[in-house]
């Protein structure tokens, strides 16, 4: 019996006898599958063999929903892959492209690299996937569009919106971590659409995988589901067992590993799920056309074009749709089609025409945003789309105006900056931009959300000041101030645990579980939930506790009552009191007094802050001062002076280091401190 097992399961006990009564035939029903291959049937069916001896197996739309779908969507099926981040997603549809009937010679180059889904340059360097994509490709004569999202908290509305245009869902776990913070968000938000899941088990080679492990996983899986209210057609989830690295996957565990050790497995058996167990798309071919936007793209040469599900009717390029938007259904414009496409192993094909089903591309528009509705003049009401859990963190973006403005950037200027904001804000759901007194307000969901946003500016050439994050707070129904609270779960060594436990309890955490022994190396998980606005910088002070050996996945839990003040203690900055360029003299006397963030030859400016001072009073201090020469000859040569490499400041550090009064300085070349106000007579004494 493994720890899962004896952990006490108060949804489990809770059951109904109904609901118990159908988990006992659901999972002779699984057995049942796996014992007899269904696919083998229905091929021998096809021969005239059996002709009476196999049904199809329901799906969790209704049969007056297939009734409605149109001979061409029949032949589709629209999924989705979830899952926690570093689960596994994104190599998946690597394997599933790469194991289609599609994969020509020439497409197949296309997939040949390593996380081909991930093409944006800072998923590629941070081995996240930030953005959600789609693409399509066949199998026994099926079309799959596959839409890959993102695993990380922070961009959980690009789920949220991705969910929009699918039936089913693929739900990636990893038996070893189970069902982590962002398994159960996005998990809630396809139970809550109605979408049946297809979990898979992945990375089932991994040392300390058992059958037992996997059961326990899946009776967890069962659950969560239950308790988010899940229907008896989704709780009878059917399961597979892969390895996404490996390109291995079975409806029968011990084959996976058979597959993987002999190095001949396929993930033909998920291919073969999808068709079987995502409904076909509902709609009607013969309606009028109406399509849900929920991506947003700029091409070079066509502009503006939307991405998203056709629902009714059909499309031809020429054709003249109206834009309806979502709050109040008036037209947003109107215009004529210029191009139609789809996504082919990641190449973008050009096409005549849509139908209901269909998840494509449209060029012609100029104003359509995310959630507005594509349709014939006909067509009067907007699409139904799913809400976007607010945001979370706000942070005020600015012109930059220190001592060094101007000198590395190219766009500096405030209608600039708001420019930019609000074309992100057309294509990210989850990101809100109002202007304020102080700058442009920007609210996001979280330090990464932002802090991608700040790194994409960065590179585009942009020149800003960021003021540090401040959380958003809300009001309930009895007027009392709310604030949004996160769930956190921590997976460290034993020798850390009390550290950490006292960190978040000072930060007004409160622990909600506690596991021991959850991997191979002895590690214990903690989860707890706390407020947003305690967590803000946490992230180093975790790193430092557990020497970077700890593991912290954060989600967005909820909205409640405030928990008062948070007492943070940090230490205060050593500021330069003049502009010009470091010396070396200089910060060698600077040393004793803390850590260094500039080093040799850089250059400061008056309310720059160049280090971190080893008390809590900030610490006015000469980085320039040069060391005065004589015409008197000294007795032995001059000391070399040997200064400790400054400290690096990353953005998503320095996102949660900076205190109310100061700001950071983002430009194309360097990330830099200061003080809100640079003059030292106008800023209050620390």
């Amino acid at each position: 019996m493994t720890l899962r097992d004896a952990r006490p399961r108060s949804t489990r006990e809770a059951r109904t006898p109904m609901t118990l009564a159908f988990a006992l035939a659901a999972l002779a029903s699984r057995r049942a599958r796996a014992l007899v291959d269904p696919f083998a049937l229905r091929a021998a069916a096809a021969a005239g063999s059996c002709e009476r001896s196999f049904a199809p197996t329901s799906s969790f739309v209704p049969t007056s929903s297939f009734a409605s779908a149109s001979a061409a969507s029949r032949d589709t099926r629209n999924v989705a892959v979830i899952a926690h981040v570093d689960h596994g997603k994104t190599t998946l549809m690597d394997k599933l492209m790469t194991s289609s009937s599609s994969s020509s010679t020439s497409s197949a180059s296309a997939t040949e690299r390593d996380r081909a889904m991930d093409s944006n340059a800072l998923e590629r360097e941070r081995g996240i996937t930030i953005q959600a994509k789609y693409t399509s490709f066949a199998h026994d004569g099926v079309t799959i569009n596959a839409v890959d999202t993102p695993g990380h908290a922070d961009f959980g509305g690009e789920v949220e919106r991705a969910l929009d245009m699918v039936d089913g869902v693929l739900l990636l776990v990893d038996p070893i971590e189970g069902a982590m913070a962002q398994t159960k968000f996005v998990l809630r938000k396809a139970v809550q659409k109605g979408l049946k899941p297809i979990v898979v088990l992945n990375k089932v080679d991994r040392e300390g995988v058992t059958r037992a492990l996997c059961d326990a996983v899946e009776s967890d899986l069962f659950d969560l589901m239950a308790s988010f209210g899940a229907a008896d057609e989704q709780l009878d989830f059917p399961v597979a067992y892969a390895s996404a690295r490996a390109g291995a996957a079975d409806t029968l565990l011990e084959n996976t590993r058979r597959d993987v050790e002999e190095g001949s497995g396929s993930v033909d058996a998920i291919l073969r799920l999808i068709v079987e167990h995502v409904p076909p798309p509902r709609g009607d071919e013969a309606k009028p056309f109406s399509m849900l936007v929920s991506m947003i793209d700029r091409d070079p040469f066509l502009g503006r074009v939307v991405t998203g599900r056709v629902v009714d009717g059909s499309c031809r390029m020429g054709d003249k749709i109206t834009v309806l938007r979502l709050n109040d259904g008036s037209v947003r414009e109107t215009f004529r089609v210029q191009k139609i496409f789809t996504s082919k192993s990641l190449k973008r094909e050009e096409v005549d025409r849509c139908v209901s089903g269909d998840i494509v591309t449209i060029a012609g528009g100029v104003d359509a945003t995310v959630t507005d509705t594509l349709c014939d003049a006909s067509v009067t009401e907007p699409l139904a789309s799913t809400p976007v859990d607010p945001p979370t963190l706000r942070m005020t973006f600015g012109v930059n105006d220190s001592g060094l403005a101007g000198k590395e950037g190219k766009q500096l200027t405030e209608r600039q900056i708001e420019k930019r904001l609000r074309e992100e804000a057309e294509t990210d759901v989850a990101l809100r931009i109002e202007a304020t007194e102080s700058g442009l307000e920007v609210q996001g969901r979280g330090e990464l959300h932002l802090g991608v946003l700040i790194e994409n500016m960065r590179r585009e050439g942009f020149e800003l000041s960021v003021s540090p994050p401040r959380v958003v707070y809300g009001v309930d129904e009895f007027g009392k101030k709310t604030e949004p609270f996160e769930e956190i779960i921590l997976e460290l060594g034993e020798a850390d645990v009390g550290a950490v436990i006292e960190a978040l309890s000072q930060r007004k955490g409160e622990l909600s579980d506690m596991e021991s022994n959850v991997d191979e190396d002895g590690r214990s998980r903690l989860t707890f939930v706390a407020p947003s606005r305690g967590l803000i910088g946490f992230r180093q002070e975790f790193i430092n506790a557990t020497r970077g050996t700890g593991v912290m996945q954060r989600a967005f839990h909820s909205y409640g009552e405030s928990r008062g003040n948070i007492d943070k203690v940090r230490k205060g900055m050593l500021i330069s009191t003049v502009s010009g360029t470091t010396t070396a003299y200089a910060l060698a006397a600077l040393e004793p007094r803390g850590t260094l963030f500039v080093g040799p030859a850089c250059e400061v400016y008056a309310g720059m802050i160049v280090g971190e001072h080893t008390r809590e009073n900030d610490l006015e201090v000469n980085p320039t001062k040069e060391k005065k020469l004589t015409n008197i000859r000294a007795s032995g040569n001059d000391e070399t002076v040997r200064l400790t490499p400054p400290k690096a400041i990353k953005l998503e550090e320095a996102i949660g280091y900076v205190a109310e009064d100061e700001r950071i300085e983002v430009t194309p070349s360097a990330i830099r401190l200061r003080k809100a106000n640079v003059k030292p007579g106008r800023r209050a004494p620390r």
